[in-house]
């Protein structure tokens, strides 16, 4: 199944007939209407953004159905095409139709939703970061920050944090990043989280997607 998100091109190395368009960044109703959890198809085809990719995997998480197989077609370069060393426009579209899935480390955080990309902590409305962030059993900061970031590698053992606001980042790798706070406002692929929260903690999840190149 070819996802279409919004207005995403289709590069012509991907059969337009038959796709289906949806939201820019699906809504799970979307999802739910169009990828019901008894009736997936073998492979979806994401045409969009890094949010878009997000929300698709969010909805297999949730619906226990990580065993889709997952293709992702963006018009250009983005976080996660780095992450997970994946292609863009034709060649792209080339890899979604005759590429092979493999086992990938889904980076989440507590609330259930999916990473791709790239995450950013700060204070409300961008401003200091007051808290302190462990990976795993390190700490990031403790005090005051101007942000954190947190990120996908694509492998074991999972994702990569750094503090902002520094000309050179040292990144610490690990399987989770806790973070605690006054009021931690998160953005998640560009996509920010509507609460201010206290905690928020992203993670490996316990079953990996299947990602195709």
């Amino acid at each position: 199944m070819l996802l279409r998100c919004g207005d995403a091109p289709i590069p012509v190395t991907l059969p337009a007939e038959g796709a289906v368009t949806v939201s820019e960044v699906p809504a799970r109703e979307e999802l739910a209407e169009h990828l019901p959890r008894t009736e997936m198809p073998e492979r979806v085809i994401v045409a969009g953004q890094d949010a878009a990719l997000a929300a698709v995997l969010t909805h297999l998480l949730r619906s226990e159905r990580l065993d889709v197989e997952v293709a992702f077609v963006p018009a250009t370069r983005t976080d996660a095409t780095r992450v997970y060393s994946l292609e863009k426009g034709a060649k792209a579209g080339r890899a979604a139709m005759e590429g092979a899935a493999h086992s990938t480390p889904l980076i989440r955080d507590d609330l259930g939703v999916v990473l791709v990309g790239c995450a950013q902590l700060t204070g409300p409305d961008g401003g200091r970061l007051t808290g302190e962030t462990y990976v795993d059993h390190r700490p990031l900061f403790t005090g005051e920050a101007a942000g954190i970031e947190i990120q996908p590698t694509g492998h074991a053992p999972g994702l990569r944090a750094a503090r902002l606001g520094r000309m050179r980042r040292k990144w610490i790798e690990g399987r989770a990043a806790q973070t605690g706070g006054e009021a931690i406002a998160v953005t998640r692929d560009g996509m920010p989280e509507p609460k201010r929260l206290k905690r928020s903690t992203f993670y490996r999840h316990n079953v990996d997607w299947l990602s195709v190149r």
